[in-house]
Formats: C-alpha cells, structure tokens, sequence
C-alpha cells in the first residue's frame, strides 16, 4: 500500500436543482486534479436529503452518471458520492464509485433513514461493496449506516489471504446539526473498533425542508484521533493517509484476532 490522497468536498448542495449541483459540485473538485486520489462528495449530492426527490430520480444511463464517470477522467481520481437512482420499478439512495479509467461500481444503502420516511419511499440495499483503489481496500457506506456497528465491521481472515476486509470506511451523509455530536462520536469509534481510517464527508446549509447542516466533515486515523475537520462553510480539504503506520497499529494492537465471528441473516 501507497499513501493515499483523500480529498472531501463539503458544499451546500441546491435543494433539487441536479444540474446546478454537478456545476457547483465540479467547479469545487476541478483544482484538485493531478493532486489527489479520492474525491468525496456527500450524500444526495445533486437533490439534498429529499424524498420527494423521486419523482425526477435518474437511472443509469441518466446524466450524473455519466458525469461522475467524466469527472474521474479529469481529475485521475475515483470519485464517489450518492444519488437518487431508479433501478427496474424500485429507486435507491446509490452510492456511485467512479474511477479514471471509466470503471463504475455501487452500493445501495441498506438502512434506510424510517424517521424521515425514506424507508416508505425508497428500497433497501443488502450487501456491502468492497473496492480496491491505489493497493487500498476500502468500504463506502451511506448517513444512517454509521449507526449500525454490526454491518460497519471490519472483519479479519475472510478471504484466504487472512486480510482484513477494508482499510478506509468512507461516509457520505446528509447528517442535520442537532445530531452532530452522534455523528462525530460515532465515526471515531467506528475507526478505533475496526482498525482503520474513517473519512466521511456531510453537506452544509440549510435544505428545502428548513433542516440545517452543521457540515463537521472529517477524517480519522485508526486510534479515533482527528487528521482534518471541516467547519461550518463549503470547504475542500485534501489530507494523505499513512499506510506504514497503520500496518504497525494493527501489528501491535491486533485486537482482530480476539473479534467475535458472526454472520448478517437478512
């Protein structure tokens, strides 16, 4: 494993105006070409965090997929954020992965937000999405999965190599400013238990349904300490994660090999 370049991208997304979005959204990540890795952008990146939002969802031949495939190219990066998507009769809050050489993958989100109905309006995900990047393994989830440690861990020995599952879990959310605490607290135990680097990136301002968005986009090493930490306004941090001395924490503190084994019944 390299260093890897994180860069997230933490803007005040229009409420429901996709091709204003993509604009302010690539206007943001352009200086960063040739200079990072990784570009993260929040949840629902070209909507907010709307429900009725499904009525214009697109599909996978829609624009913003082409778009996110396009940015990649551009910058030399992969580049991920989440999409309101229609797949067949069901729509899904999908988390799209670009990277420079036209690839494409995604993952679904599994738990689906029940106190803002998106449970009634949106299907579920099931399985989880592992990607390779630059020798990284890494795991993007969505918002409310932060809250479930059981489908967040980092499992050691799975495959035959005896590997852990991911290095990096990765957030995008559209996480509101009176459950900030929740959200930082949550995402450093997230790093500690599972021995990896978190970063996680929310959106800032105040959305169509007047919820407010206290931003508090940050990356965290694997002991829970803070490596960057967005404010309050539309920002773009770049920070660069260690491989060395992540290999040398799992080393000496290899708490994995006393982990429960478990499996996820549906």
């Amino acid at each position: 494993m390299n260093d890897l370049r994180v860069s997230l991208i933490q803007g005040d997304t229009v409420w429901r105006d996709p091709a204003a979005n993509r604009a302010m959204y690539a206007g943001m990540a352009r200086p960063l070409a040739g200079r990072t890795d990784l570009v993260i952008l929040p949840e629902t990146f070209t909507s907010g965090f709307s429900n009725e939002a499904i009525a214009e969802a697109e599909d996978m031949q829609g624009p913003t997929v082409a778009w996110i495939r396009a940015l990649a190219a551009e910058l030399d990066a992969a580049v991920t954020g989440s999409v309101q998507i229609r797949d067949g009769e069901r729509v899904y809050n999908r988390l799209l992965w670009a990277t420079p050489d036209g690839g494409l993958c995604h993952y679904d989100k599994r738990h689906l937000f029940r106190m803002a109905g998106e449970h009634e309006r949106y299907a579920a995900g099931r399985a989880r999405l592992t990607v390779e990047w630059k020798g990284w393994r890494i795991c993007p989830l969505v918002c409310y999965d932060l809250r479930f440690p059981v489908f967040c861990r980092n499992r050691f020995g799975v495959e035959a190599e005896g590997r852990f599952d991911y290095d990096l879990l990765l957030f995008v959310a559209n996480w509101p400013a009176p459950r900030r605490h929740a959200w930082r607290t949550l995402l450093q135990a997230r790093a500690i238990e599972n021995l990896c680097y978190v970063a996680a990136v929310n959106r800032v301002g105040t959305d169509g349904n007047d919820i407010p968005y206290h931003g508090d986009s940050l990356v965290a090493d694997f002991l829970g300490q803070t490596l960057a930490d967005l404010a309050l306004q539309p920002a773009v941090v770049t920070t660069t994660l260690s491989a060395e001395p992540l290999a040398r924490h799992r080393e000496r503190f290899p708490a994995q090999l006393d982990a429960d084994r478990f499996s996820l019944i549906d």
